[in-house]
């Protein structure tokens, strides 16, 4: 009796996990990647009180990051807050001590709403990346590069 059972239970999994799978995959968003380079995709995003943007996606960097002159028009406009500091080790090895702000709403490909996305700031006018404080929340996600997409699961909705 306990082999029937045994085979019973595998056959049920055998029949719900893909149906599992293919209703997560269905709510999962695609995100159009660009890619600028031979190695770098960059996504179409909107920030919330400073318009729209578009950041390198980078599943190496531990904070998504913005430049100062993005930060100055969040700030302006009560979409960003301030954290605090870390001591970020930059891609040539060098360390420097960056300011950390909240973002209230960040939008990817135009439909995937992410809130609350603690992000270093760069100076000037450095380009922005997509890094793992942003990508958790959407997470699990999926990074293809052919076609060259982003595929989100946790996205919040559009509203007003």
């Amino acid at each position: 009796m306990g082999g029937l059972l045994k085979k019973l239970f595998a056959g049920i999994l055998v029949g719900v996990l893909p149906v599992a799978v293919m209703a997560e995959a269905t709510l999962m968003k695609t995100i159009p990647m660009n890619q600028k380079s031979l190695a770098t995709y960059y996504v179409d995003a909107h920030l919330a009180g400073s318009g729209d943007a578009e950041f390198m996606v980078d599943t190496g960097a531990g904070y998504t990051t913005i430049n100062e002159r993005t930060l100055k028009r969040l700030v302006e406009t009560k979409n960003a807050s301030y954290v605090g500091e870390l001591t970020g080790v930059m891609a040539d090895g060098s360390h420097h001590r960056l300011p950390i702000y909240r973002i209230k709403r960040l939008v990817l490909g135009g439909d995937c709403v992410l809130t609350d996305v603690e992000a270093a700031v760069f100076p000037r006018d450095t380009r922005m990346l997509l890094g793992l404080t942003a990508l958790e929340k959407a997470a699990p996600f999926v990074f293809s590069i052919n076609p060259p997409t982003l595929g989100l699961s946790n996205c919040g909705a559009l509203s007003g």
